[in-house]
């Protein structure tokens, strides 16, 4: 039997030297912020050398134009033009425009 691990996401991403570590995360059942919403706590990290992670991010893309193209998500220049009442399932990742980045990007690359 093989052992599978639920995440809801990646929390962060370190890169040292031509390691890459990747933090999975969950959002937890018993802890609530102050908003009375589930904080994302630490599940398990992924270490892998740093051309394993490139091929990675390679595969991840191209399942993403997969799901793209079966209509299954939208790419974030899409969800931009939506109207403000998006449809159900469609998630926004705002660009921090002083820097080009992602709000939730990790600032451990080197």
């Amino acid at each position: 039997m093989t052992q599978e691990l639920y995440a809801d996401g990646i929390g962060e991403i370190t890169v040292t030297g031509s390691i890459v570590r990747i933090d999975l995360m969950s959002l937890s059942a018993t802890e609530r912020d102050e908003k009375n919403t589930p904080k994302a706590v630490f599940r398990q990290r992924i270490i892998m050398p740093v051309d394993a992670f490139a091929n990675a991010v390679d595969l991840m893309q191209k399942a993403l134009g997969g799901l793209v193209e079966a209509g299954a998500v939208r790419r974030v220049s899409d969800v931009q033009k939506l109207p403000v009442a998006a449809e159900p399932g469609v998630v926004r990742v705002e660009a921090d425009e002083s820097s080009g980045q992602a709000a939730n990007a990790s600032p451990n690359f080197n």
